[in-house]
């Protein structure tokens, strides 16, 4: 799943305000140029997922993407030890992992079977639901200057969905839904690392979810090729280096400062979709990602503010 990997970058550490002028603009343009790659990375790994769904099982690709994730884990297991993954909260990792895999089966779904920027502007309607599950999760208050942007990104995300007179089309509400629980593990992850050290919280959902999208590739085996072999590899691959990028970006600057420039996937996805399958919006979907990126970009940047506010 694209933003899973933007979820395990919840903990990061704030510039010191000692900083002077030069100093945060470069910290803060080292953390922007470091989310945009990232986000070029996650839009290469969309398409990829998008041209091995073609030949191979939804459940193969899941599995090996959290396969090859928890493999790039195995040098600080072997670091950490038993003591590391010692936790008393295995229930929460549980409902967080569980999340994840819903978000990450929901997603592949519908990259194989819609439009590769589609499919990514409805995963990125994530923080739209955030700020209402966590209400409902951690008993966390909507501060008031966040109801304004989640309007309109609801409002952005009803024009993509396009809905008639007969209804929803199935395979779009597959897509919103990777939003809604991908939000959920955020939440959880902000849960966790009240007592959990984020390699920790990264380890429990490599390990479960492998474990857990290993059971349906019993029955849903396919030998890949030796190219799908390499395609599944590169997913892997591609995720990991970009969750690095990712981490290292949001650790020069809050993430409420940087992380508006993870929108620019939807730009790098819209590209790679026209260029590789000539996909074009329409205009009621372009003008609807527009308002879920704006709104979703208020919603990041009023979490920041409130946290500032707040002396978080």
């Amino acid at each position: 799943m694209m933003r899973d990997s933007i979820e395990d970058a919840t903990v990061w550490v704030n510039p010191s305000m000692k900083l002077g002028r030069d100093a945060r603009t470069e910290n803060f343009a080292r953390g922007a140029l470091l989310v945009t790659a990232s986000s070029g990375l996650f839009a290469l790994m969309g398409a990829a997922i998008k041209l091995v769904s073609t030949h191979l099982p939804l459940e193969m690709i899941v599995f090996f993407r959290n396969f090859f994730g928890l493999i790039a884990l195995s040098p600080w297991l072997i670091h950490a030890g038993r003591a590391g993954v010692a936790t008393r909260r295995l229930h929460v990792h549980a409902v967080r992992t569980l999340s994840g895999l819903a978000a990450m089966y929901c997603f592949f779904y519908a990259l194989a079977h819609l439009g590769l920027s589609e499919a990514v502007l409805l995963n990125f309607s994530a923080p739209l639901f955030i700020p209402l599950i966590a209400l409902l999760w951690l008993r966390e208050a909507v501060p008031p200057r966040l109801v304004w942007a989640l309007g309109i990104g609801l409002v952005g995300i009803t024009l993509i969905l396009k809905p008639t007179m007969g209804g929803l089309s199935p395979v779009t509400l597959i897509g919103l839904a990777s939003g809604v629980f991908a939000a959920l593990a955020p939440v959880g992850v902000r849960s966790l690392s009240r007592t959990e050290p984020p390699e920790r919280i990264v380890f429990y959902f490599g390990a479960m979810g492998t474990l857990g999208s290993g059971i349906p590739v019993l029955w849903n085996w396919q030998t890949p090729d030796l190219r799908q072999w390499g395609i599944l590899f590169g997913i892997g691959v591609l995720a990991t280096m970009a969750q690095v990028l990712l981490t290292r970006g949001i650790s020069h600057v809050p993430a409420g400062h940087v992380g508006p420039f993870s929108y620019s996937t939807v730009v790098f996805a819209t590209l790679i979709g026209w260029l590789a399958w000539g996909e074009l919006l329409d205009a009621f979907s372009l003008f609807g990602g527009v308002m879920v990126c704006a709104g979703g970009v208020l919603v990041l940047r009023g979490q920041r503010t409130t946290r500032t506010t707040d002396g978080a």
